[in-house]
């Protein structure tokens, strides 16, 4: 999908991407074969300049450059080019109060193996564990997991591509919290964790303070399968998006129960 963007482009915005589409210019290799009527002198010289320097930027690996270039909300297209190098991440708090609570549990998935990094543990070797990582995904971690990262970890380089799949969930009409899009979408819990929230990783995490150890094994369970059940979900956001954005194929919510 991220070789079908042009919205990266200086001056490109959705209709004028896509107008593009529609004239038959519907990926990067298009425009130099583009005739004249499907694409106009000011905007193809503006287009071949950019997207030489994409081409390079992605083979290069070169994330940050989509990064800052690509809107936030559309940093999904970005999905299968950088998969590779990706981090499914979730935080565990005291609380929600992001100037007096702090972080307890970070877990970090990279589609093989999941980590955890606990709080007065291994914690502060979150940062060198994220360094190889490109494109982040998080579910609401725009406005939680990543500002408490940043006040945990001031020099913690945050600059990945990030696909916060609240939003693109959100677009395809699947309301709510991260545990109830699960089980619209039959992604199920084990028994340990199933019906735990939020509210129970803080009381775990008190529990665990207090001297119970086995509260903590069931808190990093619970983050566990926060952030591997965001690898299927970060597949279907990515899939239905595509297809509405090309096709206007999509599953939405409403349609979803019809098709399961």
């Amino acid at each position: 999908m991220l070789r079908q963007t042009f919205l990266h482009v200086p001056g490109v915005g959705y209709r004028t991407e896509e107008r593009l589409w529609r004239s038959g210019v519907e990926s990067w290799e298009d425009v130099a074969g583009a005739r004249g009527e499907s694409l106009p002198r000011h905007l193809r010289s503006v287009l071949e300049e950019e997207i030489g320097r994409s081409e390079d930027a992605l083979c290069r690996g070169k994330y940050r450059y989509f990064a800052v270039r690509l809107p936030l909300r559309e940093h999904w297209r970005a999905w299968p080019e950088f998969r590779a190098a990706v981090g499914f991440l979730d935080i565990e708090t005291t609380g929600l109060d992001l100037g007096r609570d702090a972080v307890t549990v970070v877990g970090l998935y990279d589609g093989r193996r999941t980590r955890s990094f606990v709080k007065d543990v291994n914690l502060e070797d979150l940062p060198a564990a994220l360094e190889e990582v490109r494109l982040l995904v998080t579910f609401n971690g725009s406005r939680f997991d990543v500002p408490f990262l940043r006040r945990a970890f001031p020099r913690m380089r945050l600059d990945q591509l990030h696909l916060d799949l609240m939003n693109p969930l959100h677009r395809l009409g699947f309301w709510g919290g991260l545990k109830k899009i699960e089980r619209r979408l039959g992604i199920e819990r084990s028994d340990e964790t199933a019906g735990m929230s939020g509210f129970d990783a803080v009381r775990l995490w008190a529990e665990y303070e207090s001297g119970n150890d086995d509260a903590l094994d069931t808190l990093i369970a619970y983050n566990r399968e926060d952030v591997v059940n965001l690898e299927p979900l970060a597949e279907f956001a990515y899939g239905s998006l595509r297809s509405w954005v090309l096709d206007r194929g999509f599953v939405t919510a409403d349609r979803y129960a019809s098709v399961a």
